[in-house]
């Protein structure tokens, strides 16, 4: 038997649900940018660009602390999560396993890049990248897909 397509929001609830998912939105930029793109000094020595991808990820997992290399990669990943969670609400047209991938990772290397070129103490890390985006996946298959279908459902054919 084939599933019935979802029937639309009625359009104050969509738009509802689209402002409050562009408010969370701005909240998760902000936040970004605070975890992101403020400088540390104290940690300009140990720093270093990384453009090969799973260099940084060995380094993690070589460490003698698993909670430091859990907090490094689980963080990463979780930082991506809001963004595969948002996107399809915020924008539909972003809807979409590779639209996703492609739109998170152009985000996340953009703030590795300007991280990398305008901030003391911060370096460019393909392998951040490849984590934020790899959270942004997860987010949108777990609830971002079914959550932007919901509030953007196609209205039926008549």
């Amino acid at each position: 038997m084939a599933r019935a397509a979802p029937r639309p929001l009625p359009l104050p609830l969509r738009l509802l649900a689209m402002v409050c998912a562009f408010a969370v939105m701005v909240v998760f930029a902000v936040v970004l940018a605070r975890l992101t793109l403020q400088p540390s000094p104290a940690s300009e020595a140990l720093t270093h660009t990384n453009l090969r991808p799973g260099r940084s990820l060995q380094a993690y997992l070589d460490q003698p602390a698993l909670r430091d290399a859990v907090r490094q990669i689980g963080g990463n990943i979780l930082l991506g999560v809001p963004f595969g969670v948002l996107a399809p609400v915020v924008a539909p047209r972003t809807r979409g396993f590779l639209r996703v991938l492609v739109l998170t990772a152009v985000v996340m290397l953009l703030v590795e890049v300007a991280q990398g070129l305008l901030v003391t103490g911060r370096a460019f890390d393909i392998d951040d990248v490849i984590l934020n985006t790899g959270g942004a996946l997860t987010g949108y298959l777990l609830v971002g897909r079914r959550l932007g279908r919901t509030v953007h459902a196609r209205r039926p054919k008549a």
